[in-house]
């Protein structure tokens, strides 16, 4: 494959620069902080549970609706780059306030979280449609899996320094309350963040561009309505998304679950923050191997060898019984977890019509973050009408056999017609 480019290694590196986003404040910190928050402000568990679904929900709902019409226009020259950094700066500017935000003003730290949950969410549509830009078809790949590795190890470096700082500050070994170690570490990810986003800022230029026109707006709308009217010319990639939505709700559900399923079996928090941190690891080099792969077998047979994997453990979760089982099943998940989302994003940077690549993007979005609704109830209602929650994430199975099945229909062939022979009535 050769070096990287600096396009193509600026545009890797932003994976290294926002996955500390989710790991430590998405994930490990602030659903923490912000419990903590609303008991010190005398709200009920239960209530300020609530409201941090209530607000995922809404940025997930908010983004949904954005993302196709701000990709659409995004196609036009000099727009795309301008939205990622719109975006982008949202999502770094108000982690920093989450910082900043009084410690017992609890709703405006979930607005604020709101906030950069939008501008993560947003900045990452333009994100991923930037890779036809940077690369050639050929190493869509392993760019798009290198992407998801540095985004891995990237991650785990100021996790570990922020749980370090907080550890310390539970133990009294340093003069800080767990507020402030809290706060220091929501800086550390902002800062993170806005430093390795420089890299893409400095290297990566839309290629790929429609022409401005008087009303892009009205334009853009026109454009995409026309590409709903005209889905059927696109039927490859539409399956190859319903698909997707299928098998990355399980995927993501796995993710998100973990934890929850961890606690179930009687594993410490802290041995859940070690296990976290290791799959990270592991992840890394497995999501390079898939990319390796996927330009020699296609990314539609590794996105299947995923698919399988995930199969295989959610049968293997139906079993399980120790912490030994747990790890190993953590292991497991590392194999394929950055894989399977690095060549669904290859395989549909190569499918979709290049100058029109934010629209469908958007679109990728959208079934991406609606992917997150079905998984956690089917294993809601499972375990509790068997009282175990083994079976609820054995449940997942289904949502994996039907992605693998509709990616089956998928065809072979990647030629797909071109968004301007749609459009082409509106010029």
């Amino acid at each position: 494959m050769g070096k990287m480019t600096a396009p193509e290694r600026g545009w890797a590196f932003y994976d290294w620069a926002n996955s500390a986003y989710t790991l430590v404040v998405v994930t490990a910190i602030f659903p923490l902080y912000f419990k903590a928050s609303a008991t010190q402000a005398g709200i009920e568990a239960a209530t300020s549970t609530a409201y941090w679904g209530y607000a995922n929900s809404f940025a997930t709902l908010v983004i949904s609706i954005l993302a196709p019409i701000l990709g659409t226009i995004a196609d036009f020259k000099g727009y795309k780059k301008r939205f990622f950094i719109i975006f982008s700066a949202l999502g770094i500017l108000f982690t920093l306030l989450l910082a900043i935000v009084p410690s017992d003003q609890w709703m405006l730290l979930l607005a604020c979280f709101v906030v950069t949950s939008l501008g993560f969410s947003g900045a990452n549509v333009f994100y991923d449609a930037f890779l036809v830009d940077v690369t050639t078809e050929e190493r869509m790949d392993r760019i798009s899996a290198n992407g998801f590795a540095l985004g891995y190890v990237g991650s785990t470096i100021p996790f570990i320094v922020s749980i370090g700082i907080i550890l310390l500050s539970q133990q009294g070994m340093i003069p800080l309350s767990v507020t402030v170690a809290s706060q220091i570490a929501i800086v550390i990810t902002a800062l993170w963040w806005g430093i390795f986003t420089i890299p893409m800022l400095k290297n990566v230029e839309q290629k790929y561009y429609s022409e401005r026109v008087p009303n892009p707006v009205l334009t853009s709308f026109k454009k995409l309505f026309s590409t709903l009217k005209n889905i059927k010319l696109y039927r490859p990639l539409f399956l190859f998304l319903l698909s997707y939505f299928f098998y990355i709700d399980g995927v993501h559900t796995v993710i998100n679950m973990s934890t929850a399923f961890g606690s179930d079996l009687g594993i410490t928090s802290t041995t859940l923050l070690i296990i976290l941190f290791v799959t990270q690891i592991v992840a890394a080099p497995f999501t390079v191997l898939f990319g390796k792969l996927g330009g020699k077998f296609s990314e539609k047979t590794m996105i299947m060898v995923g698919i399988i994997v995930y199969i295989f453990i959610c049968f293997y979760a139906y079993f399980l019984d120790s912490a030994l089982d747990f790890w190993m099943l953590a292991m497991l998940v590392a194999t394929s977890q950055g894989g399977i989302q690095a060549m669904s994003r290859s395989y549909f940077a190569k499918l979709v019509p290049k100058e029109s690549s934010n629209e469908f993007f958007g679109f990728y979005s959208i079934f991406g973050k609606f992917a997150a609704i079905i998984g956690p109830v089917l294993v809601g209602l499972a375990a509790q009408l068997t009282g175990s929650t083994n079976s609820g994430v054995f449940s997942l199975v289904i949502l994996f056999i039907i992605g693998g099945i509709l990616l089956l229909r998928v065809p072979r062939s990647e030629v797909i017609v071109t968004i301007q022979s749609v459009n082409r009535d509106l010029d």
